[in-house]
């Protein structure tokens, strides 16, 4: 079987991979800069002068930081599996599995990306902020909005990659 995640891609699925990856390692260097952040309040605290706001900002770098995760696990095909039930499967078997699962993740991206649009747009309209920083939540919802878009093109780009399988193209 084709190993997806380091399938070499060209066109518009190799576009979209690489904006993909590219968003995941700006979500990797959020994650980081957060942890760096606590460090630097540990440390602030210890002599009295801790970050203000550091929970408010580590709960939101860190749900920013996974969103931006999901859209290259999909495209790599790095979800968890139950392999014991496709084991003893062939590979267009499993990969009819895996297109099943694209098609899933197509519709749980496109749901979520509804939804919190919508949640974003009610965040902004009430003036919600965060209690110390008072910083407005609803710019949280941005990156995790265009997370959840590039799930949909991973989840499109996936559909293709297993497509490919199926008919006997890869």
């Amino acid at each position: 079987m084709t190993d997806i995640a380091n399938k070499s891609r060209t066109g518009w699925t190799g576009a979209a991979v690489w904006l993909i990856t590219l968003w995941a390692l700006l979500g990797g260097a959020l994650l980081l800069s957060v942890v760096l952040m606590n460090v630097a309040s540990i440390l602030g605290a210890i002599v009295g002068n801790a970050v203000p706001g550091d929970f408010e900002l580590t709960e939101i770098g860190v749900a920013v930081a996974v969103f931006a995760f999901l859209p290259y696990t999909q495209v790599t095909d790095a979800n968890v599996t139950a392999d014991i039930f496709t084991s003893g499967a062939g590979p267009r078997m499993v990969a009819f599995l895996k297109l099943l699962g694209a098609l899933i993740a197509l519709g749980f991206a496109l749901l979520l990306l509804w939804r919190m649009y919508a949640g974003m747009g009610d965040q902004r309209d009430y003036g919600y902020t965060t209690t110390i920083l008072q910083l407005p939540v609803w710019l949280a919802f941005i990156p995790i909005l265009i997370s959840l878009a590039l799930l949909a093109l991973a989840a499109v780009v996936s559909l293709r990659d297993h497509t490919d399988i199926l008919r006997g193209k890869a």
